[in-house]
């Protein structure tokens, strides 16, 4: 996998590291599936436990759960996210199915129409320059489509399964910023279909993959990896616009 450089390598986190997690807010019918993950989902989140820790205690993502970022930075998220996503929908299905996911529910779980439609709403907000953590995790993800599917589909797993978790309360507090601010609410954190519904057709799906003993210890190593890409990310809208 493509190395990140030096600059986008080290997370910014908030002040105090310690903190209640997003998930503490999951409802009762989070709770029952955690209980029933099958084993490759319990490898997965034992292994992408202390970066999920990070990645939510990082200042951008505390500040949004706390309602305190900007529009811009709202706009700077999803022009960031955009082309990533347009990434994992153009491969994630074949290469899902290929390796025995065909089960995922794509047309409910895809964002990039919903991320059209917001681009839109934001258009007039002012611009940043492009992400470079961004541009890095583009071309990682389009060079593991070519020669690691099975790493590909670790970030299929933390970048959908996070916006149907901790993305749920996050979408609900950028919404409530924008309203301030005289704007509409977003569509990306919004599913056609109840999100403990989803989580568990991504589960099950995982479960499904046909993969070799190498391939399934990649895929809990890649998404970690998945979660560092995110960080980057976070780290550069940490700074206000």
């Amino acid at each position: 996998m493509t190395a990140a450089p030096d600059h986008l390598s080290v997370p910014r986190h908030a002040p105090h590291a310690d903190h209640e997690p997003i998930s503490v807010h999951a409802g009762d019918g989070d709770a029952q599936l955690h209980q029933g993950f099958g084993p490759r989902v319990r490898r997965l989140h034992a292994r992408i436990g202390a970066a999920h820790h990070q990645a939510e205690g990082m200042v951008f993502s505390r500040a949004l759960l706390a309602g305190e970022v900007e529009p811009e930075q709202l706009a700077t998220l999803l022009r960031a996210l955009a082309p990533g996503y347009a990434v994992l929908e153009q491969w994630g299905p074949e290469l899902a199915a290929a390796l025995g996911a065909g089960a995922l529910p794509w047309k409910s779980l895809e964002r990039s129409t919903a991320l059209r439609h917001d681009l839109a709403l934001v258009a007039n907000l002012p611009s940043r320059p492009p992400s470079a953590a961004a541009a890095v995790w583009i071309e990682q993800l389009k060079a593991l489509a070519q020669h690691a599917p099975h790493r590909f589909l670790a970030h299929v797993y933390v970048r959908y399964g996070g916006d149907l978790a901790g993305g749920q309360q996050l979408g609900s507090q950028a919404n409530a910023i924008l309203q301030r601010h005289g704007l509409p609410g977003l569509s990306f954190w919004a599913f056609d279909r109840p999100t403990v519904e989803l989580k568990s057709a991504l589960h099950g799906a995982f479960e499904q993959l046909d993969l070799s003993e190498g391939e399934d210890e990649e895929l809990l190593e890649e998404a970690v990896l998945a979660f560092h890409a995110t960080q980057r990310l976070l780290a550069e809208l940490g700074d206000r616009p």
